[in-house]
């Protein structure tokens, strides 16, 4: 595999992952609000929310340098 389709291949696979994490991590994060309102634990669910929410963002963004 030459360089081109190597870069373009790992663009594909980390911009699509960061989406993923990025709508995995705000659906936990609105669970979380939803525990919370509710009386439930929330803290350790909502802090694990915004780790996967913020790790999707670095994901997309840094996928921009491989395009």
């Amino acid at each position: 595999m030459n360089s081109s389709k190597k870069s373009i291949f790992r663009w594909l696979i980390q911009s699509v992952s960061g989406l993923l994490l990025t709508g995995s991590g705000l659906s936990m994060a609105i669970d979380a609000g939803i525990c919370k309102m509710q009386g439930g634990e929330w803290f350790w669910y909502g802090t694990g929310a915004l780790v996967v929410f913020q790790a999707g963002l670095c994901l997309m963004i840094d996928s921009v340098r491989f395009k």
